[in-house]
């Protein structure tokens, strides 16, 4: 859900009718500026150009952008090509070429690395509405309404051709230009998403699939996984680390919800906010599991939080201030205008998409009332749902332009291995929502990755890389007694 870079839109503009094909090495590539260098690795770079909506073509076309990272073995056949997604919506990867690289290093000798930037990011025809990525990050749910509102009215009918459907569909076209038989899947985050329906339209080019941080088509409308795994990720931090008591963690989350639903806290710093219930609800169960596990030895957001709640549930905001003012100041990067369009394309809702504005709103309310009155985990159905940025009623505005993407039984995936792997202090893409991501698929394991946020991938001992290579090369993860020897993270101790 988080994180990427905006690209540069005149150079996708001036390659968006042609196909460039550079072979670069250790050196700077002669061809197109943009494709990575990958010491040891021959890299291939090009650009298809697709139209925006198959079936109007007076709208146009996108240029998307791929690198295939060429198996430094060449002699023999590749044993396989892995396609990863890094999430968003609105992740570049081409830029990222070293990160991913990395991620898969066990796996180059024999495998290659096909690297697209999805439609409307990074290199690939740059989508940009006018959205903030900051002021929409901190900014009011009306802020957020009102973007979204700009954002549509820019594009109009364009709106509709920033699709996961769509981005699927490319990524299977630049698959048939290279004559690439079979791919590996490699989902993270919102790549959990696509690439499940990149299995569902085009079943019979996976080989496999890896969905780490994963989140299912139907999820919950209340976002009620994700709200309870605030108060998990609380009791299991300070239970591991004894540094406070998860119960009392718990109820002091309760607490400081409630008061900052009655009466919100003005924090100051670089990017000034209203830490509000939905906020603070945006702060800690989305910017507070990012990361989490990538040094289990240094201060996190997340390990600072149990002593924040409990200074404030005391009477004391001087913690929960500085702990907002920091999770405040986190860095956003997604492509944000495709991060809305992709979100409010693909995504279902609490109300009809056919329904006026002021009936959107009452439907909206209706379906917040089944909640009851003890709301989401700690936090009120109302406020939880408003700090969902890409859920809630942040969309509310956005028009009818295509239909939820829809939930999808097992018979419609292809029958080929999947392993999909949930950090257990994750609450973005909680252990709850990996498991109903397994189950959809007829032939997954589902591991649950201890003291690891979202992405469990990053821990630092190896653990889950050389779970996933073995599993890429066999189609099995094979003994998962490593995870149990993850360590706890960091946790700021609480004085009782």
């Amino acid at each position: 859900m988080r994180n990427g870079i905006r690209a540069v839109a005149g150079l996708v503009a001036a390659l968006a009718a042609t196909t460039l094909i550079t072979a670069c090495g250790d050196t700077k590539p002669a061809g197109p500026d943009w494709c990575p260098t990958v010491p040891g690795h021959q890299v291939e770079c090009g650009v298809q150009s697709r139209p925006l909506i198959t079936d109007k073509p007076e709208l146009g076309t996108v240029a998307v952008s791929y690198a295939l990272v060429r198996r430094s073995n060449t002699d023999a056949p590749a044993a396989g090509t892995i396609a990863p997604n890094p999430g968003g919506p609105g992740v570049p990867l081409i830029d990222h070429a070293a990160q991913a690289t990395q991620l898969s290093a066990q796996l180059l000798a024999d495998h290659d690395l096909l690297l697209v930037d999805p439609r409307g990011t990074g290199l690939s025809s740059p989508l940009d509405c006018g959205a903030d990525e900051a002021g929409y990050e901190i900014g009011t749910r009306e802020y957020q309404q009102q973007t979204v509102a700009r954002c549509a009215e820019q594009l109009g009918p364009r709106a509709a051709g920033y699709t996961s459907a769509a981005t699927a569909d490319d990524f299977d076209a630049i698959r048939a230009r290279l004559g690439i038989p079979k791919l590996v899947l490699y989902g993270i985050s919102y790549g959990t998403y696509l690439m499940p329906i990149y299995a569902e339209r085009h079943p019979d080019t996976v080989q496999s699939i890896v969905l780490s941080g994963a989140y299912p088509p139907e999820f919950d409308l209340l976002s009620r996984p994700n709200a309870e795994a605030v108060s998990l990720a609380l009791q299991r931090i300070c239970d591991r680390s004894r540094a406070c008591d998860g119960a009392t963690a718990v109820a002091d989350l309760r607490t400081v919800t409630q008061r900052l639903a009655a009466q919100p806290l003005a924090i100051a710093g670089k990017h000034p906010l209203v830490l509000s219930e939905s906020k603070f609800a945006t702060l800690a169960f989305e910017v507070a599991s990012t990361n989490v596990g990538a040094d289990p030895t240094q201060p996190t957001l997340m390990g600072a939080l149990p002593a924040a709640l409990h200074g404030a549930a005391n009477g004391d905001d001087t913690g929960l201030r500085q702990w907002a003012e920091q999770a405040g100041s986190e860095p956003t990067a997604e492509n944000l205008d495709l991060f809305i369009t992709v979100a409010c394309n693909d995504y279902p809702n609490l109300w009809k998409r056919q329904s006026p504005l002021n009936e959107r709103v009452q439907q909206y309310r209706d379906g917040l009332a089944t909640a009851g009155s003890d709301g989401v985990g700690a936090f009120s159905a109302e406020g939880f749902s408003a700090g969902m940025r890409d859920g809630g009623d942040a969309c509310i505005q956005w028009p009818a332009v295509t239909s939820a993407y829809p939930g999808r039984p097992a018979s419609a995936l292809p029958n080929v291995p999947v392993l999909v792997i949930s950090g257990d202090l994750d609450a973005i893409t909680p252990d709850a929502n990996g498991k109903r991501v397994a189950a959809g698929f007829p032939n997954a394991t589902f591991l649950s990755v201890p003291n690891t946020g979202h992405v469990p991938d990053l821990e630092p001992s190896g653990c889950v890389t050389d779970l996933v290579a073995r599993f890429i090369r066999t189609g099995n993860p094979g003994p998962t007694a490593c995870v149990d020897s993850i360590p706890p993270i960091a946790v700021t101790p609480v004085a009782h």
